[in-house]
């Protein structure tokens, strides 16, 4: 994240994060969490991919949810193979891992059962006890993990770490579920957008590939194109692959 994102972040925490009373209450505290959403949701919207999309959401999240200290972002891809895409810090990436290697814990439940899991005290927590005890020994305090987005066989979900026991409350809770809505929002923006830039460099590279063979062999369009496919399916690479090769090397794969 930048500096101006930084800033941007911060300043939309100011009256929130650690120091804001979970328990505010009244007109003014829902202005209040309205106004840094929409500054939110605005931030988000100006990041132009995933990666810095991502960066922005876990240091918002900091600044916005009642008792977070740290936070991740753990995504499933297929639903089989765990990572975390972006964090604060290094104790929540740690935390994750320490998830992935024991098969349990709240962001693991968050992701499959699609729900949201709160912890109080980790250092008495009993529903994932090889998980709590390592967490607990990394300094974990509660945690709080809200899903982020559902994507076909994709699974999103936004981990909340707070150093002392009971740092999550209802409250807490409730901004976290309107933050991650927002936060979803942005997500899917971002993603299309970046299939659409890669679905127009992959055609550009396919016509630079096809520009090559027409000039050099004297083939048709029609002609180079169906080329590209049948070496694709001789080498079994895709057709992209193929003209990406051809346009770096000026040579077509050969089978084997």
């Amino acid at each position: 994240m930048d500096d101006r994102a930084e800033r941007s972040v911060a300043d939309a925490g100011n009256s929130g994060g650690r120091g804001r009373p979970s328990s505010a209450t009244g007109t003014a505290a829902r202005e209040d969490l309205a106004g840094q959403l929409a500054q939110l949701a605005r931030l988000l919207e100006s990041e132009d991919d995933v990666d810095a999309t991502l960066d922005a959401i876990v240091h918002g999240a900091v600044g916005t949810v009642p008792g977070a200290g740290h936070a991740s972002i753990s995504v499933i891809k297929r639903r089989r193979e765990v990572q975390t895409r972006a964090a604060t810090d290094q104790l929540p990436r740690a935390v994750d891992s320490a998830q992935y290697e024991a098969g349990q814990g709240p962001c693991l439940d968050s992701l499959f059962e699609q729900e949201t899991v709160r912890v109080a005290d980790m250092a008495t927590e009993q529903r994932w006890p090889d998980f709590g005890t390592r967490a607990a020994e990394l300094g974990v305090g509660s945690m709080l993990s809200v899903q982020l987005y559902v994507d076909g066989d994709d699974l999103g979900a936004l981990n909340l770490i707070g150093e002392q026991p009971d740092a999550f409350d209802d409250d807490a809770e409730h901004v976290a579920l309107l933050f991650a809505s927002h936060a979803a929002v942005a997500m899917a923006g971002v993603q299309k957008q970046e299939q659409l830039r890669s679905a127009m460099q992959t055609r550009d590279l396919i016509g630079q590939a096809k520009g090559i063979l027409v000039e050099r062999f004297r083939l048709t369009g029609e002609q180079a194109f169906r080329l590209l496919v049948r070496v694709s399916q001789t080498t079994n690479r895709k057709v992209p692959d193929i003209a990406e090769e051809l346009v770096l090397s000026g040579q077509l794969p050969s089978p084997g």
